[in-house]
């Protein structure tokens, strides 16, 4: 402390008080080290992490949540209310990503299952004649070093 505030600390028979700031009691626990299951594709892996990451998200909102509602109340200001109803209302779009998440995995995994693996619009790309055979069951054998519609020696297929 400065002499000042001695001075006035003597004064008005304030005792001086010794803080003293251990580091251990701001330290941050080590970062959780990612689980990946070798066992399970990619898809699920991304997935189980970032639900894990959405619920410590949602955890430590809470805590801060508590905390801001815990300031609020002592000094009832309205900037610290305004404050605390913006952090409920990220904790809640935290909530609805995890569901969104869910939702993309669940898309993700029937996408194969409701895939339509009928044709329903062909287009046919070769001569009249090509289509003739084709049609009369008459092309049995395969025209050799062609493909219809294609473009070879710059000439077309006729």
């Amino acid at each position: 402390m400065s002499k000042l505030e001695d001075n006035v600390n003597e004064i008005l028979g304030i005792e001086k008080k010794e803080e003293k700031f251990s580091m251990a009691e701001f330290e941050q626990p080590a970062p959780v080290p990612r689980k990946i299951d070798e066992s399970k594709d990619d898809i699920d892996n991304d997935y189980v992490n970032s639900r894990d990451n959405y619920y410590n998200l949602i955890d430590k909102g809470n805590e801060a949540i508590e905390g801001i509602l815990d300031i609020a109340k002592e000094g009832q200001h309205p900037r610290a209310y305004e404050g605390a109803g913006q952090l409920i209302g990220q904790v809640a779009q935290t909530v609805d990503k995890l569901q969104d998440l869910q939702k993309k995995l669940k898309d993700l995994k029937e996408l194969p299952k409701s895939a339509n693996t009928n044709i329903k619009n062909a287009l046919f790309v070769g001569s009249t004649n090509e289509l003739q055979k084709m049609l009369n069951r008459k092309d049995d054998e395969v025209i050799e070093g062609t493909e219809t519609g294609t473009k070879q020696d710059n000439t077309w297929n006729r």
